[in-house]
């Protein structure tokens, strides 16, 4: 294997892009679970309609994990226009009032994981933590499932 291959072959990363309203807990727990658990296989992304701000919540129950998100930033979906995704994943609720962000680049599969914002959580600080962590809990449950599954994918070929 020559060594312009074998070096194509360590960098051939799927490119992940989480997509919901306010980038602010969502989308930015799903890219920080998805790459901390498996950054050598996919270089991750999240985005918003708008960019809100990164939750100081989302930043603490995923500190319960052992992952630091407090590096990342809320960032709009249009800072990525141009690029191309294997996967576009949407992690809204799409409530009529917060419809999903759509991505209109190029994107290999897109998925719809529907998931309650816990940006509007109410109650004392306990009762709001324990929303945040029922959806991270459901966040993580499903890019589990994903990396399982494209893992399959990725050993037995496309049906």
């Amino acid at each position: 294997m020559d060594a312009e291959r074998y070096q194509g072959k360590m960098t051939d990363k799927k490119r992940v892009l989480f997509l919901c309203v306010g980038n602010s807990c969502r989308s930015q727990m799903a890219e920080g679970f998805l790459r901390a658990i498996a950054s050598c296989k996919y270089d991750v992304y999240s985005a918003g309609t708008v960019a809100s701000g990164l939750s100081p919540n989302a930043v603490k129950v995923m500190s319960e994990l052992g992952i630091d998100i407090s590096g990342q930033r809320s960032k709009r979906v249009d800072e990525f226009a141009g690029q191309r995704f294997d996967y576009v994943v949407t992690v809204c609720d799409n409530s009529e009032h917060n419809p999903c962000p759509v991505f209109i680049g190029q994107s290999g599969e897109q998925f719809h994981w529907p998931f309650d914002d816990p940006a509007y959580a109410t109650g004392d600080e306990e009762d709001v933590l324990e929303i945040f962590r029922r959806i991270r809990n459901r966040i993580t449950e499903r890019i589990e499932c994903f990396v399982k599954e494209e893992a399959i994918i990725v050993l037995l070929g496309p049906e």
